[in-house]
């Protein structure tokens, strides 16, 4: 979002700089998403068919952007520090609220506010400080006051398109076309925001800092990583579980899962991903980078990871009900497209990461993925334990694989990310002992 040289920056805000990583208030920021994620989980898995997918993934979506605001924010300004906490402080609380308004965003239930209009004006509040904190920090950039508009002008037609959303008479259609022309307005908001995000370098957009830029997205992975683990132990509520040999082995594939999905992004990818970054040093070919490689395909990749904790949900509470038979009961074919599309959609993710950054095909990861998208009918007919093994399975023998094929360029850059580590630690060391 600009670069601090030649601006004059606002009393109490603080520019960021190039070796800057991520403040502990953007940490506090990502702990509301842990429970955006856990409850778009939570209302999804209460009615899993075609239109709540659907309605799933356009949440998501609107999510993912209020979440990638707040971080080219922080890739600009120091968010700790000034009286930019409070802004954060504030952002968190407004997506906070937005995500309790989850369960009635579509279709408002009596009692309480009304549930689109609450949603609408908090993505509105987000949306908005984000976008006026950037405006009032660099309001001394000449260039950037010119195109301003390219930064308004989406934030004020995305939220009207909310805000009509939320204000659709529920008398005026019946259940089904309210929640259809509701959804329609939401994908048009969603075509304003991500459209312009293509126009961005416009308005004088760029990543400062590529190493907080990495980190940040790298971090939300490990949230969406996490929201997984408690989809599978929390499951429908937080009861207690008897302690039985179906319940161990299915903690022990699920987390088996969440292991692999972790290896194929951080191990290798997710440092050879900063490291181009770094290497990139035009400004608007490194934003169109991190634009595409973070921005864009990271929100699939996020997907993946909340869909395969979709199909997760209830599955160790069924495996601990007595009624329930040894290896578990056939999942529904919509649950098990659910739970293989998620991790089909990971590594499919990856692949394009691949491409995008390395110029390289991961053809193990390809043949992961048709390897499960040709499973996928045999998994629906077998008993649902026996169905997440298979998945494991694949996700693990995809991995190693990948892995032996990435051995050299492996090698490569772990060495180079060490060798960054200890420098950096040494030079911590030798300020640590001059000043403190």
């Amino acid at each position: 979002m600009g670069d601090a040289r030649g601006i004059r920056w606002p009393r109490g805000i603080l520019p960021s700089a190039p070796g800057s990583r991520t403040t502990r208030l953007e940490l506090f920021y990502d702990l509301v998403f842990v429970f955006a994620f856990l409850n778009v989980t939570t209302v999804t898995a209460g009615s899993l068919d075609a239109r709540g997918l659907v309605r799933f993934l356009v949440v998501l979506a609107l999510l993912w952007w209020c979440w990638s605001s707040f971080a080219a924010l922080g890739n600009v300004i120091r968010t700790d520090q000034g009286l930019t906490p409070l802004v954060g402080f504030t952002i968190s609380a407004a997506v906070f609220v937005l995500a309790l308004s989850l369960p009635k965003a579509f279709v408002d239930r009596p009692g309480g506010l009304p549930g689109p209009l609450v949603f609408a004006a908090c993505y509105f509040l987000v949306r908005a400080t984000q976008v006026a904190v950037f405006l009032w920090a660099v309001r001394s950039d000449g260039e950037v006051r010119r195109r301003m508009p390219v930064l308004i002008l989406p934030l004020l037609v995305a939220t009207g398109l909310i805000l009509t959303a939320a204000l659709v008479p529920q008398r005026l259609l019946d259940g089904g076309a309210e929640i259809g022309l509701r959804l329609t307005l939401w994908v048009g908001a969603l075509a304003v925001e991500y459209g312009a995000g293509l126009a961005q370098h416009r308005a004088g957009w760029t990543v400062l800092s590529a190493g907080h830029w990495a980190e940040r997205h790298a971090l939300i992975i490990m949230v969406a990583l996490g929201e997984s683990i408690i989809a599978l132990g929390l499951g429908p509520g937080p009861t207690t579980l008897p302690l039985t040999w179906a319940v161990i082995i299915a903690a022990l594939l699920g987390i088996a899962v969440v292991a692999a999905l972790w290896w194929a992004y951080f191990d290798t990818l997710a440092l050879a991903m900063e490291q181009v970054l770094h290497r990139t040093r035009e400004p608007r070919t490194r934003a169109g980078l991190a634009r595409d490689v973070y921005t864009y395909l990271h929100l699939p990749l996020i997907t993946g990871v909340i869909m395969f904790a979709l199909g997760l949900k209830g599955l160790i509470h069924e495996g601990a009900d007595p009624a329930t038979p040894t290896w578990g009961v056939p999942l529904p074919s919509f649950d098990v497209l659910v739970l293989n599309g998620g991790v089909a959609l990971y590594l499919l993710t990856l692949i394009g990461l691949g491409s995008r950054t390395l110029g390289a095909a991961r053809w193990p990861s390809i043949g992961g993925v048709a390897l499960l998208v040709a499973l996928t009918p045999v998994a629906a007919r077998l008993p649902e334990l026996v169905a997440l093994a298979l998945l494991a399975l694949v996700a693990m023998l995809t991995v190693a694989v990948q892995t032996v094929v990435d051995a050299p360029r492996r090698r490569r850059v772990r060495q180079v990310a060490l060798e960054e580590q200890l420098a950096s630690e040494a030079e911590q060391t030798r300020w640590r002992g001059h000043h403190l």
